[in-house]
């Protein structure tokens, strides 16, 4: 309780609904939900096991029961965790919430996989753990929209150990005290800038497995009595006022109509392996192409944006317009809206360094600005409006209200799965692995012990 004003704290309040879930059902929508998720996060770390920055999370990684996607090796649970959780964050073509954002598979499916497969859990555990994190992992992202960037912070790494430790937590069965104490704990592991943006170098791929890995070891250490802070979330010197000080807190999206009200069901995936925001500027730049306007035509394109993204999406202009790296590519919407032009598309192979390079695709780019756009509804919805001024005078202008793959404009479940054996292909191994990864990851939740579920083996 918070003996100053004598209600329970909020990290009670998600206590109790997480033990509330633990003899309830998960919802149909949300296991479907929790299937794509599943099914998205294992393709996306396969697509990335031979990247170097895998790599080097792999050297330093210990041995262990637990699966590394797209491995033969096996590690320890939190090796496990991290691992897995920058691949599937590693290429920035994972999940995303629209109204965060924030990516929750690569985050919550990594932790609670993980810890499943040490303690010798069931596929129910590691659904009812998967959908509790994920929930709480969007429901958080709107307590303060926007101030956690503005902060200098990444939502996905903060908040994300929150979640993951959410999912941990339901999945291994912890108490009412033991959950709130396990939020309190997380809120001093959480931790993730976003200074990557300044130079594209690595560290937001890390995000999501460090977010993986803590929640895990919070989760556990309060299941064996470590105490932590019952107001981490609304207190004096909580989590919002460390992450968001620029914003007061509004805890009401957060519990309204929790566990009633799924608003994972509503997760996006992305067809473009970039950036959240700039995915529907990349559709209204490949429509522009189609409609036969060639690069050479063009004196100028101009897209109207939120305030939001600017700092992370747009500035230094100069810089998004030749971006330093192909990781830093995937941020700039310059960059993108060009790749998209040029190639009409945007996928794994466009942020390569040897394609940043392409004079083709610098000399567009360095036509791309932007305007604000003060009704742009961002971050509740993601949309993209391009103009393409041709050097004839012609105006070319394309609006997309929705993100594709979006709440509003879903990927069929066929497209979902032809995007996983495009990333499963991607990271070396033929269709017939592919074929067999995804008959694995839809019998993930009927299994009664995944410690001994080897069916993610590419051996």
């Amino acid at each position: 309780m918070n003996a100053a004003v004598g209600v329970p704290s909020l990290a009670t309040v998600l206590a109790d609904w997480i033990v509330g879930m633990q003899s309830r059902k998960v919802p149909p929508g949300v296991r479907d939900m929790s299937g794509r998720l599943l099914l998205d996060t294992i393709g996306l770390c396969v697509a990335a096991a031979h990247t170097d920055y895998v790599e080097a999370v792999l050297a330093v990684a210990e041995p262990g029961p637990c699966t590394a996607f797209g491995h033969e090796r096996r590690l320890d649970m939190y090796s496990a965790a991290l691992l897995n959780g920058t691949a599937a964050h590693g290429e920035d073509f994972d999940d995303t919430f629209e109204g965060g954002p924030v990516h929750s598979g690569a985050v919550v499916i990594s932790a609670v996989y993980a810890a499943c497969e040490r303690f010798d859990l069931s596929g129910e555990d590691a659904l009812l753990g998967i959908a509790v994190g994920v929930e709480l992992l969007c429901r958080l992202s709107l307590v303060t929209p926007k101030a956690i960037h503005k902060a200098g912070f990444h939502p996905t790494a903060v908040i994300g150990t929150m979640a993951a430790t959410a999912g941990v937590g339901a999945a291994l069965g912890l108490d009412r005290d033991q959950l709130a104490s396990a939020f309190g704990v997380a809120g001093s592991m959480s931790s993730g800038i976003i200074e990557y943006l300044k130079d594209g170098s690595w560290t937001k791929r890390l995000h999501a497995g460090w977010a993986a890995q803590s929640g895990i070891r919070a989760a556990l250490l309060a299941k064996n009595g470590f105490i932590g802070p019952l107001t981490v979330f609304e207190g004096e010197h909580g989590f919002f006022h460390g992450f968001a000080p620029s914003l007061k807190p509004n805890f009401e999206p957060l519990l309204d109509g929790l566990g009633e009200i799924w608003l994972m069901e509503t997760i996006a995936f992305k067809p473009y392996a970039c950036g959240t925001m700039t995915q529907p500027y990349v559709d209204c730049a490949i429509e522009i192409a189609r409609r036969g306007v060639r690069a050479d035509d063009i004196e100028s394109i101009v897209c109207d944006v939120g305030e939001g993204t600017v700092h992370r999406l747009w500035e230094p202009l100069a810089d998004k317009q030749s971006p330093p790296t192909g990781y830093g590519g995937k941020f700039s919407t310059p960059y993108c809206v060009a790749v998209g032009f040029i190639d009409g598309e945007a996928g794994l192979g466009a942020f390569t360094e040897e394609k940043i390079r392409d004079p083709d695709i610098l000399r567009l780019a360095g036509k791309v600005s932007y305007v604000i756009d003060p009704g742009n509804p961002y971050p509740k919805r993601f949309t993209g409006h391009v103009r393409a001024t041709l050097k004839d005078g012609t105006v070319h202008e394309i609006r997309r209200e929705n993100m594709r793959g979006g709440a509003h404009d879903p990927l069929s479940r066929e497209e979902l799965e032809a995007k996983f054996a495009g990333n499963v292909i991607h990271g070396g191994f033929d269709a017939a692995v592919a074929a067999r990864l995804k008959e694995a990851a839809g019998g993930v939740f009927t299994v009664s012990n995944l410690g001994d579920f080897e069916g993610f083996s590419v051996s």
